[in-house]
């Protein structure tokens, strides 16, 4: 990846020498650690491996294979928990939405990388899968993928607050990959064709780009009748309006994205224990398929968050329930991912009115 063309051009954009040896892109592109902890077989060309993942192997690698063994032992050898849920979604963020140190900033999506996303239930169903889910009764372990979806989109958004937080108080604010990529990135149209006129600048001056609510509002219909979710909506829609004004109060967005990140911790726990069942499940599929109107008015990365979301819980829904209508939803969701194959061309209108064909397939 760091030796294609792409990668060369942006190199040469960013100023760096050789990006498959440049500490800002190795830091998610391959295991970096220190040279002293490298042991005699590492090479920094195996990019991300099983460490990366799961944290030094030394101790583990063998035995964790060998009959009897228990995860227990393999966390106590220094294995990191994936199976945690909230840790798993952790170490993915941590090079899909970043960290401190793991920065993927508006200079480096204009120098090309691509837009960072996550959905935790779709890219764990891609990778090979290579573990066994804890098995504390069986009609717990059915529903494990979409636990991970919920849980997963709890710990996005405490994040990406927290990553608000730290650009709030940085030297280079306004830091535009905060923000919604497509207000400004779209093709242009004439006024009387424009949707996004059409609905005006809702809690925001007018020209300002908003905050990119792509991580909340899958959250926010799977809580709404939760006590949590009423505050984590008051507290979300608080960052929003501080982060869409002119002059940007940096002091308040900081201290309100650190509050609002808390709120979004304790939701994550409590998503990590909720029961669930079919009926769960379906209720779900409901709420964020009826949020049609807000969801797609939130741009072209929420619509993509929504796509996701409906695909693993339909996916999860339909394995137990084996509904006949099958086929005709997976069509009508799969409507929805075509929609958003150009993001510059996204349509709110077109892309809500196809949520309320999912949604009307939901007996």
């Amino acid at each position: 990846m760091l030796s294609n063309p792409v990668a060369l051009r942006m190199a040469k954009i960013l100023g760096i020498t050789d990006a498959s040896t440049a500490p800002k892109c190795l830091a998610c592109h391959a295991l970096d650690v220190p040279p002293a902890d490298r042991a005699r077989t590492f090479d920094l060309a195996d990019g991300v491996s099983c460490e990366s993942c799961h944290g030094p192997a030394s101790n583990w690698l063998g035995p964790h294979a060998t009959k009897g063994w228990m995860h227990q032992q393999s966390i106590d050898a220094g294995m990191y928990d994936e199976r945690d849920l909230i840790h798993r979604s952790e170490k993915c963020l941590g090079c899909h939405l970043g960290a401190a140190d793991k920065v993927v900033d508006h200079e480096m999506i204009a120098a090309g990388h691509p837009d960072l996303y996550f959905e935790l239930a779709s890219f764990s169903a891609v990778m090979p899968k290579h573990w066994a889910e804890p098995k504390k009764d069986a009609a717990d372990d059915v529903w494990i993928d979409v636990r991970a979806l919920a849980v997963g989109q709890a710990v996005q958004l405490r994040e990406e607050l927290r990553r608000v937080a730290r650009d709030a108080q940085s030297a280079n604010w306004p830091e535009y990959s905060d923000l919604d990529c497509i207000a400004c990135h779209h093709s242009l149209t004439s006024p009387q064709d424009s949707w996004r006129q059409q609905l005006g600048y809702a809690s925001r001056r007018p020209g300002n780009p908003p905050w990119n609510l792509s991580r909340y509002v899958i959250l926010r219909a799977m809580v709404a009748d939760d006590r949590d979710g009423a505050q984590l909506s008051s507290a979300v829609d608080r960052v929003y309006r501080l982060m869409g004004a002119s002059p940007a109060d940096r002091g308040q967005i900081a201290a309100r994205a650190a509050e609002c990140s808390e709120i979004a911790a304790r939701v994550a726990v409590k998503l990590r224990s909720i029961p669930l069942d079919s009926a769960a499940a379906l209720r779900l599929l409901k709420n964020i398929s009826a949020d049609a109107d807000y969801i797609s008015s939130q741009d072209e990365r929420a619509g993509e968050q929504a796509a996701m979301a409906l695909d693993s819980l339909w996916i999860a829904y339909q394995r137990i329930s084996k509904t006949p209508n099958d086929a005709a939803m997976h069509d009508a969701i799969h409507a929805l991912f075509k929609q958003l194959e150009d993001p510059s061309s996204y349509s709110a209108p077109k892309f809500a009115q196809q949520m309320r064909v999912v949604n009307g397939l939901l007996k």
